[in-house]
């Protein structure tokens, strides 16, 4: 079929020859009417590869799609039409095995072999597949989806066939629903807060900002508007695909039991003063994606490069959200988009931005979203008309985890590591702690010791009750956030940056610590002896440049290893761990090369450090 298409021959006949130099009749007559059955026939293959191509150009699906994975929650079925029970309990124990790579979440695309190549199939097999393989989720207690019907027309069948891209998500069990965390950033005044309003509340802004001040935590940023501190807000997904929210008066609680699937957002400070907070809910809540919002009618100004630059520097997945398109006529929000397109595309940042515009537009981003580095989703809408506000919604009922089941399984066995993020004094609770769990597994009851104190030293605890989004969990899993109450543990030895561990790791504490930088920008030379406040995961505290190993400066855009030397008090880093340091204008980013080893004095009095000259030389603490 593909061969003939391409040589513009009707399948089944022979080309005629072409006719050479020298050939042809000997008469007059005879050439004259052999060149214009030529000319004919010329024309007639012209006009059927016109009509083709543009049939090829009408027809949007692909011939191919990438070849199906073996790991991943993406599933190829060509059709599914009354198996066989012993081919039915295969498909079954193949569909949980999906749903466990996918942490709950699968896609099946129904019509597709193997390789990719889309057969499709016709009404009466895809009503049969779909039934199949919604008994197939009723087995494992899963509900579908059906996200689109694309169709694929090949010229040479006149039946219509159809392909089916299908979503299987699983009830949750024990509240174990898939948990998405999402960064908001955006310069003030983008809109972001009553984004969020209007996505977890369920109602439109009037205009105004009503839709915000339910996220508010203090009583300056409601008379202000602007946020300056992290808050969090969660929107539901049920195993059906429906947004589960507070517009029905449910409670935190009643969300988490309904929703198998959860966005939480991690509303940041636009404002430039706030901008260690920004960077603080960054390298600390280790969100999943960030949601750039900018202002149809603003552009990109103020903070907005500067987040958009720190999300890409700590390999965050971005996409963007254009609001408050109801204040701007349409040209103004293609000169926005325009504006934001050129910014994506230069040599910096190195994207492929994709507007999204239809249902259609928003499954296909979602897929190669997460598949894709590179893929950046642009979003335009409006907070008071609700214009295009349920095609962010279905984008975040596709987007799929970013980790799969085997990275969490090798997290969880790994000993209990919590890091300490926020501190609360609650009554008739006691001392509790907020934070995100970043190995092992943490259970109601569990020994810890929690460290290290300004004189690097861990002290025993006991976890008490824990809750997650707002409702009483048991266990808790490596990636999950949560807060944990620890009764009547003195507050005042608490801090955030401390991190909660077992007792078997033996915990080591480190002053200084080398680390692989780049610096983005420094307005003269970066000499030894220049301050940083360096934020390291859910460490933020100001540093010493000790020494430039193997140069005397850095400027601009430069590479080094730099040894580093904590100002206040001794911290718990792992090496490997992204670094981001700033003073000022001057701004750079790397990766923890190597760590002084200092035992806790808890555990051990052996404390190691490096000289200037960089030797190792041990000291008896």
């Amino acid at each position: 079929m593909q061969v003939a298409e391409r040589r513009g021959v009707e399948p089944g006949h022979k080309p005629s020859p072409r006719p050479g130099p020298g050939s042809g009749s000997g008469s007059g007559s005879g050439s004259g009417s052999g060149s214009d059955n030529g000319e004919k026939r010329k024309h007639r293959r012209r006009g059927r590869r016109g009509r083709r191509r543009r049939g090829k150009k009408a027809n949007e699906p692909p011939p191919f799609l990438p070849p199906e994975a073996e790991e991943g929650n993406i599933e190829y079925k060509l059709k599914l039409v009354n198996p066989t029970q012993y081919r039915f309990e295969h498909l079954a124990t193949q569909l949980k095995w999906r749903l466990q790579e996918g942490r709950g979440e699968a896609v099946y695309q129904i019509g597709v072999e193997d390789n990719g190549l889309m057969v499709g199939l016709t009404e009466e097999d895809m009503k049969a597949s779909l039934k199949t393989l919604r008994r197939m989720a009723e087995k494992v207690g899963a509900d579908i989806t059906l996200l689109r019907e694309r169709e694929v027309d090949y010229e040479l069948e006149r039946s219509r066939r159809k392909i089916a891209e299908v979503l299987v998500r699983k009830v949750p069990d024990d509240q174990q629903f898939l948990d998405l965390r999402v960064a908001v950033l955006g310069n003030v005044d983008s809109g972001k807060s009553t984004l969020l309003g209007v996505l977890t509340q369920g109602e439109l802004d009037n205009g105004r900002g009503r839709a915000r001040l339910n996220l508010f935590r203090h009583l300056h940023e409601i008379q202000t508007g602007r946020t300056s501190s992290i808050s969090f807000e969660i929107l539901g997904f049920n195993s059906k695909g429906e947004v589960v929210n507070y517009s029905e008066s449910r409670t935190a609680e009643e969300i988490c039991e309904s929703s198998s699937k959860m966005i939480t957002f991690i509303d940041l400070a636009g404002h430039y003063k706030y901008l260690k907070t920004t960077i603080f809910g960054l390298t600390s809540y280790c969100p999943d994606f960030a949601m750039l919002v900018v202002g149809a009618n603003t552009g990109i100004a103020g903070t907005t490069r500067e987040h958009l630059g720190l999300a890409m520097a700590l390999k965050v997945p971005i996409f963007i959200v254009v609001s408050k398109v109801d204040l701007c006529s349409s040209g103004t929000v293609e000169k926005t988009v325009r504006q934001l397109e050129r910014v994506l595309k230069q040599p910096g940042c190195n994207k492929v931005p994709m507007l999204v515009t239809s249902p259609d537009d928003a499954v296909t981003a979602a897929q190669q979203f997460a598949q894709s580095a590179s893929i950046t989703p642009i979003f335009t809408l409006s907070s008071v008309s609700g214009e295009n506000l349920d095609l962010l919604k279905v984008f975040f009922n596709i987007l799929p985890p970013l980790s799969n089941s085997k990275e969490q399984e090798e997290l969880m066995q790994q000993l209990t590591e919590f890091q300490v993020d926020e501190i609360y004094s609650v009554p008739d609770v006691g001392t509790v702690v907020g934070g995100t769990l970043y190995s092992g597994v943490c259970r109601e009851g569990d020994r810890l010791v929690v460290g290290p104190t300004d004189e690097g030293k861990f002290l025993r605890l006991k976890v008490g009750s824990m809750q997650r989004n707002r409702s009483a969990c048991r266990v808790l899993r490596a990636g999950q956030a949560a807060t944990l109450a620890l009764g009547n543990f003195d507050r005042s030895l608490l801090r955030k940056g401390m991190v909660m561990v077992s007792p078997k790791m033996n915990p080591t504490i480190c002053w200084q610590f080398e680390a692989a930088i780049v610096l983005l920008f420094h307005a003269k030379t970066f000499r030894r002896g220049f301050q940083v406040t360096v934020h390291v995961g859910n460490v933020r505290q100001t540093a010493t440049v000790e020494c430039l190993l193997g140069k005397e400066e850095l400027r601009t855009g430069e590479r080094a290893v730099v040894c580093f030397r904590f100002m206040k008090h001794p911290e718990y880093l792992r090496v490997g761990a992204k670094l981001l340091f700033r003073e000022g204008v001057t701004k750079g980013i790397g990766h923890m090369s190597k760590r002084t080893l200092r035992l806790s004095h808890g555990f051990s009095g052996i404390a190691c450090r490096f000289a200037s000259a960089g030797k190792m030389e041990m000291l008896r603490g």
